[in-house]
């Protein structure tokens, strides 16, 4: 039996294709920003913070860390609601997209701190620094350029398990394709053409946060 390719549906469906798209990029920028800043802030609190405060952030990176990406996003979207907070499909696939980068970042971000010399901390604090001051100021960008590389893969890999968020209906590129395929029955090609579009997007979001990491940075470009 030979079987015939047809890109045909491209034409038709793709309004639908360039909104998956755009709302992915849209999801992985929300959760890279505001993850990353949760996860300096959860760091801070491991390594350097209040003693009352490191068991509750231990105890939130370790359930995020050993419990699927799915679960987390079925308990935000189906869970929450019983409870009195009423999310849409984006606002859960964005909240748990955060809630999952930030745990795991904070681990990346906390491995750096430790990194650093135990110097720094003692040159900030001969300045009269609180401790506050001497990770913001003094160890914080250090940090952050020493774990860079795994941050940024770490970004990539939520970006590619945004895929699943079509399963509480939010409507990314995985949520365009099976609507595609539910409607020409062309699974092969909707999901080669999908593999195509995730593989793109997840290069060009290396690139953009290598660069970004050169101008945050630019002592390490110049190596």
């Amino acid at each position: 039996m030979t079987y015939r390719f047809d890109f045909g549906w491209l034409l038709v469906y793709y309004p639908q294709i360039l909104h998956g798209i755009a709302i992915t990029i849209e999801l992985i920028t929300v959760a890279a920003v505001v993850g990353i800043a949760v996860g300096i802030c959860c760091a801070w609190v491991r390594a350097l913070g209040p003693a009352w405060l490191k068991p509750l952030v231990a105890a939130y990176v370790e359930l995020i860390r050993n419990t699927p990406f799915l679960v987390q996003l079925f308990f935000i979207y189906f869970g929450l609601p019983p409870l009195g907070l009423r999310l849409s499909e984006l606002e859960a696939a964005n909240l748990a997209m955060i809630v999952n980068l930030g745990a795991y970042s904070c681990e990346i971000i906390r491995a750096g701190i430790q990194a650093t010399p135990k110097g720094q901390f003692e040159a900030g604090a001969s300045l009269a620094m609180t401790p506050f001051q001497t990770f913001r100021y003094v160890v914080l960008v250090p940090a952050l350029q020493r774990i860079w590389p795994a941050l940024s893969s770490q970004v990539v890999i939520v970006m590619l398990g945004s895929a699943v968020v079509s399963q509480v209906a939010a409507q990314d590129l995985s949520f365009a394709t099976n609507f595609i395929q539910s409607r020409t029955f062309r699974s092969f090609e909707a999901y080669f053409f999908s593999t195509g579009v995730y593989l793109v997007l997840a290069i060009l979001l290396r690139w953009v946060l290598a660069r970004l990491g050169r101008m945050i940075f630019p002592r390490t470009a110049a190596r």
